[in-house]
């Protein structure tokens, strides 16, 4: 397992906090430690997910990852 902070950009309250959370949730091999306005720490699986589908899973809830 890896361990990765995502910085995120236009979270401004716990609805985009709750979004966040459920879109990462949702993939196999994530483990969700914590999320919170501007930023989320999973831990993944390398052989199930790519960091790639991470910033996918945070931008399909509406938000953007910060490079």
């Amino acid at each position: 397992m890896v361990e990765r902070e995502i910085r995120i950009q236009g979270m401004s309250c716990e609805h985009c906090v709750m979004a966040v959370r459920r879109e990462l949730s949702r993939l196999e091999g994530v483990t969700v430690k914590e999320v919170r306005i501007g930023s989320a720490v999973v831990s993944y699986d390398e052989r199930t997910v790519t960091p790639t589908r991470l910033n996918s899973a945070v931008e399909e809830a509406g938000y953007t990852v910060l490079r």
